[in-house]
C-alpha cells in the first residue's frame, strides 16, 4: 500500500492545528471600499450628480490615467465618491480603519484628514445637503487631490500588497480546509488516511502559516508607507478644503448679488446652474458682484423701514382716527370687552394714538421705470474703481427686486444717443428670470446722450399700462452721468403726459455734480434729484427705496 497513512486521531490532531485556518475559509469579515458610510439615497444622489456632471466625470477619467492598475482606477473613483459625500452629508461618519479594504487605506486616511480639519467644517456648512456644491468642492480640490495620490503612491503600492497578501491568505485557509475535507473522505473504516492525503494537510497548513506571514509584513510595510505620507496627507488636505470652501462662498455671493435664491438653486438642473455660474463668472459686471449683493441689501434694510400705508418716515406718535395707522397698544384695547366703548369713543372723537410719519411721499402703483445711461462716458471709474456704469445697474438691480416685492411691474430702459435704446421689461405677474436679468446688466450701447428718447419711451410705457388697467403713479428713475437739452415742444408733452398719469420722476447724477445743478435740465425734468460721487457708498440712494 506504499508509505503507512495516519489515524483519523492523527488528522483531528492536525485539523486542531488548522482551526484558525477554517474559522478564516469559513467566516472572513467583511471589508469596505467606502470610508464615508452612506444609506442607498444618498449612494443614488452621488450617481445622479455623478452622471450630470461632465466635471466629475473628467476628473475621474484623468485620475485614473495616473496609474496603471484597474484596482488603483477603482480606488481613485472611490475617493471622488468619499469626498462628495463627506461634503454632501449633514453630519459625515466615518468607518474605522479596521474595517476598510487593504487598498482604500489611502483613501481613509485622506479622507480622515480632510473631515478632522477645521477649514473642512467650514466647507461643510456651505455643502452640506447641495449636490450641487458638493461637486463643485469636489472640482475645487482637483488639485490638491491629484498631489495627495501622488505623495501617497508608495503608500498606496503597499496597500495593494497588504491586500493582496491578504487575500493569499484566505486562498490559503480555503485550501486546508479543502485537504482536511479530502483527508476525512479517503480514511479507511479503520480510521486510517492515506499518507498523500495528510501530506496534503501538512502541506496546507504550512502554506497558510507562510501566507499569514506574509500577510503580517505586508501589512507592517503598508502601516509604515501610510504614516509616512500622513504628514504631507494631512497639510494637502487642509489646503484643499480651505481653497474648496472659498470656491463654493465665491459662487454663492455672486448667485445671490444676482438675486438668485437658494429656492431657485434647488429647482434648477445640474447642467443648467453650471451654466448660469460660469456666465455669472465671467459677466462684464461679475467683478462687481459685491457692490450689487450690498445694494440689493440695502434696499431689502430700507423696504423693512416702511410703515404701510403710511405716508413717508416715521417719526413718532400723533393722535387721530386713522385705523391704518394705529399703534399696537391701542389695538389691545379691543381684546377687551369692558374697553371697547372706549376704543369707539376715541375714535370717534379722534384721539386714537397713531404712527406719525413726514417728509416722503406715499409710494407708487404703476410700474417703476429705471433709465440706464450706457454711453461711454458711464465707462469711467470713481473711487475704489468701481465705474458709474456698475453703479447704475447695481442701482437699477435693486429697483427690479423693489418692484417685484411691491407687486409692481419693472423696466429697464438701456439709452445712450437718440436712436441707441433697448427696453427690457419684467411684467410682476412673470417670472424674471436669471439670463433676462443678466441680458439687462451686461448689455451696453455706447455712443453719446439723448434724454428724449428714454424718457419718451418711459412715458409710453406708463401711458400704455394706465390704459390697460388703469394704473397710474408709476415711478422714473433716470440715472445718468450727462447732461443735454431737450426740445420746448417735447418738455410741454412731458408736463402734459406727467399730469395725466401721475407719475414721478427721480434723478441720480453719477459722478456729474454738474448734472445735478439747479438750473440744469436734469433738475427741471425730476421732482427728486441728487447727486453721487462716491460709488462705494451704497446708502446714498436709500432714500429712493422707502418712497419707491
Amino acid at each position: 500500500m506504499g508509505e503507512a497513512g495516519k489515524t483519523l486521531d492523527e488528522l483531528n490532531e492536525l485539523a486542531s492545528r488548522a482551526g484558525k485556518w477554517l474559522g478564516l475559509s469559513a467566516a472572513a469579515p467583511e471589508r469596505h471600499t467606502a470610508a464615508v458610510v452612506a444609506d442607498r439615497f444618498e449612494q443614488i444622489t452621488w450617481r445622479d450628480t455623478y452622471e450630470q456632471s461632465a466635471g466629475l466625470r473628467e476628473l475621474a477619467e484623468e485620475l485614473n490615467e495616473r496609474f496603471d492598475s484597474s484596482a488603483a482606477s477603482a480606488s481613485t473613483t472611490d475617493l471622488l465618491t468619499d469626498v462628495f459625500l463627506a461634503a454632501y452629508k449633514v453630519s459625515p461618519r466615518l468607518r474605522e480603519r479596521a474595517e476598510m479594504d487593504p487598498s482604500r487605506l489611502v483613501n481613509h486616511q485622506v479622507i480622515t484628514s480632510l473631515v478632522e480639519s477645521l477649514e473642512f467644517a467650514e466647507l461643510r456648512r456651505e455643502t452640506a445637503g447641495d449636490p450641487y456644491a458638493a461637486a463643485m468642492a469636489v472640482l475645487a480640490q482637483a488639485a490638491a487631490l491629484r498631489r495627495m495620490l501622488e505623495h501617497s503612491r508608495d503608500a498606496q503600492e503597499e496597500t495593494e500588497q497588504a491586500k493582496k497578501a491578504r487575500q493569499d491568505t484566505e486562498g490559503a485557509a480555503t485550501a486546508v480546509g479543502e485537504a482536511l475535507q479530502q483527508a476525512a473522505d479517503e480514511a479507511d473504516e479503520d480510521g486510517t488516511v492515506p499518507a498523500p492525503a495528510s501530506d496534503a494537510v501538512q502541506q496546507a497548513i504550512e502554506a497558510a502559516e507562510a501566507a499569514e506571514a506574509a500577510a503580517r509584513q505586508a501589512a507592517r510595510a503598508a502601516v509604515r508607507a501610510l504614516a509616512a505620507a500622513a504628514p504631507g496627507i494631512r497639510a494637502a488636505a487642509r489646503n484643499a478644503a480651505a481653497k474648496a470652501a472659498e470656491a463654493v462662498r465665491e459662487e454663492a455671493t455672486l448667485m445671490r448679488a444676482w438675486g438668485v435664491g437658494p429656492g431657485e438653486l434647488e429647482r434648477m438642473p445640474f447642467d443648467q446652474r453650471g451654466r448660469l455660474a460660469e456666465r455669472l463668472r465671467t459677466s462684464r459686471l461679475a467683478e462687481w458682484a459685491e457692490l450689487i449683493g450690498r445694494f440689493r441689501q440695502m434696499a431689502g434694510g430700507e423696504r423693512a423701514r416702511k410703515v404701510e400705508n403710511a405716508a413717508g418716515e416715521l417719526v413718532g406718535v400723533t393722535l387721530g382716527n386713522d385705523l391704518s395707522r394705529v399703534i399696537p397698544s391701542e389695538l389691545a384695547n379691543l381684546g377687551l370687552p369692558e374697553l371697547r366703548a372706549v376704543f369707539a369713543a376715541r375714535y370717534a372723537a379722534g384721539e386714537l394714538m397713531l404712527y406719525d410719519s413726514q417728509g416722503e411721499q406715499t409710494t407708487g402703483r404703476g410700474a417703476i421705470i429705471a433709465c440706464v445711461d450706457t454711453s461711454h462716458s458711464m465707462y469711467e471709474a470713481g473711487p475704489g474703481g468701481v465705474t458709474r456704469e456698475a453703479w447704475a445697474k447695481a442701482c437699477a438691480l435693486a429697483l427690479l427686486d423693489q418692484a417685484r416685492h411691491a407687486g409692481r411691474d419693472f423696466v429697464g430702459i438701456l439709452f445712450s444717443a437718440a436712436d441707441k435704446i433697448q427696453v427690457f421689461r419684467f411684467p410682476a405677474d412673470q417670472p424674471a428670470g436669471t439670463a433676462r436679468i443678466l441680458d439687462f446688466a451686461e448689455t451696453f450701447l455706447g455712443g453719446g446722450t439723448s434724454y428724449q428718447t428714454p424718457l419718451t419711451a418711459a412715458s409710453e410705457l406708463l401711458e400704455e399700462e394706465f390704459n390697460d388697467a388703469a394704473r397710474t403713479r408709476g415711478d422714473i428713475v433716470m440715472l445718468t452721468d450727462d447732461d443735454c437739452g431737450v426740445t420746448e415742444r417735447w418738455m410741454r408733452g412731458w408736463n402734459d403726459a406727467k399730469h395725466l398719469l401721475g407719475f414721478r420722476v427721480f434723478g441720480v447724477a453719477i459722478g456729474a455734480p454738474r448734472v445735478a445743478e439747479a438750473d440744469s435740465v436734469l433738475d427741471a425734468l425730476c421732482d427728486n434729484l441728487r447727486s453721487i460721487e462716491d460709488f462705494t457708498d451704497v446708502h446714498a440712494a436709500a432714500d429712493l427705496f422707502r418712497v419707491i
